[in-house]
């Protein structure tokens, strides 16, 4: 295979050329196997532990004090306001505090009280268990439920709710967090000064937890020349699996539009195919297997709302997503470089339509979609150690910073808005 390296001009001769190739249908260098394994190994390249089978060390934990040493390793820039521009989430996950070695030692645990049930949050049961079967690289917390420690807890994590006459605790170091995952046209809020934390799938929180993370094994190759052809044997042309057929997007009105002019299969509740719930690895083994495109819509059009919908059912089963919900600039942060089409790219349906009968017609074409993968992985992004490890960093602690106005961050002007026409 070949690599596309994001930092060599596609038209200039390289002056390694023996680490080069060139492919004359895409008019491209691209960067050889030979020579990527060569880099990793000078730069002593270790895959990080919340990969699959990455590795977990000393070393590869980001204390404060070594953040810029080392090129491409994470910093521990941790919350919105000290990186308003990614996620966060890979600093967090590498975040140990520099004395981490003094508290583990002294046996202190950083307790967090959640106010709804453990299932909500994906917890089998209190204590720290979540943390030791996450193998967490901070572990040094536990859960609970239980009211009496509602004034000594670390913290106090609300699950899609906040309570309305709640007031910021008397403890100055006592973090009150919510947790939401619907999109913000379902959920509000009324205006809430107690709030410090937010955990939901919005960049801006202060711990984002995205349906789906796709991370680069290196940062410097977002491309590998793919040597299978995945249009081949595939007879059909857009499908999508949809129950819910109500939306604030007018997304049904928008793919029936769209199959005036390409065939869309709608499998669900809205429309005539049908493919039980029951039987769902051959309904995505069919996908896979039948269909080039695929409708990854959501239910609303909301700031980095991309659900399961893009991430499982599209690029996980080899098929071409077509996204509509968050806005184009928050899938280029969020998704594979070139991995999907934007409805927003096009005028109106019938548009869309007539590009996807050219890429249907042209396989070399439909496989530029493709080229991302090899490239990194979808990971875990270990929500529960990411909690763990910011409830010990000191400066946070220290100074707490407070919502303003949480329910305006959460459904303000232009958090979401309604598709009205085409």
């Amino acid at each position: 295979m070949n690599f596309i390296m994001k930092f060599r001009p596609v038209t200039k001769v390289p002056l390694e050329r023996e680490a080069f190739t060139y492919d004359e249908t895409t008019n491209r260098w691209y960067c050889t196997t030979k020579f990527l394994q060569r880099k990793q190994q000078q730069e002593n390249y270790v895959k990080f532990w919340f990969f699959k089978n990455g590795k977990y060390s000393k070393s590869t934990a980001v204390h404060k004090e070594f953040e810029s040493e080392v090129a491409f390793r994470p910093s521990s820039k941790l919350f919105p306001f000290q990186d308003p521009y990614s996620d966060r989430i890979v600093n967090q996950l590498m975040y140990v505090p520099p004395d981490y070695e003094e508290i583990k030692g002294s046996g202190k645990l950083k307790t967090i009280l959640l106010v709804n049930s453990l299932k909500s949050l994906q917890v089998e049961e209190a204590g720290r268990e979540v943390f030791l079967r996450s193998k967490c690289p901070v572990d040094t917390c536990a859960i609970t439920l239980l009211d009496e420690y509602t004034d000594i807890a670390d913290m106090i994590l609300y699950d899609n709710y906040i309570p309305p006459r709640i007031s910021r605790p008397s403890n100055s170091r006592q973090v009150t967090m919510i947790y939401l995952l619907e999109s913000a046209f379902r959920v509000n809020f009324k205006s809430s000064l107690s709030v410090n934390w937010t955990a939901t799938y919005r960049r801006d929180s202060d711990i984002v937890t995205p349906y789906g993370k796709w991370q680069y094994y290196d940062d410097r190759v977002k491309q590998i020349q793919q040597d299978r052809n995945y249009a081949s044997n595939k007879t059909k042309r857009v499908a999508w699996f949809v129950s819910n057929c109500f939306d604030d997007n007018n997304r049904l009105e928008y793919a029936k539009a769209l199959s005036e002019h390409i065939e869309v299969d709608i499998y669900g509740e809205c429309g005539p195919y049908k493919c039980s719930r029951d039987t769902g690895d051959a309904c995505f083994q069919m996908l896979e297997r039948d269909y080039k495109f695929y409708l990854a819509f959501e239910n609303s059009n909301c700031n980095d709302y991309v659900t399961e919908k893009f991430f499982v059912n599209a690029l996980n089963h080899n098929i071409l997503p077509i996204v509509m919900g968050a806005r184009p600039e928050d899938y280029a942060v969020i998704a594979p470089m070139n991995s999907y089409i934007h409805v927003d790219q096009f005028a109106t349906p019938k548009e869309l339509a007539k590009y996807l009968h050219i890429l249907d017609k042209n396989d070399r074409l439909y496989n530029t979609y493709f080229n991302w993968k090899g490239t990194g992985e979808f990971i875990n992004t270990y929500f529960w150690c990411r909690v763990c490890a910011l409830l010990h960093d000191e400066d946070s602690l220290r100074n707490p910073r407070w919502y303003t106005d949480i329910g305006d961050w959460w459904n303000g002007a232009d958090i979401c808005t309604a598709r009205t026409g085409f």
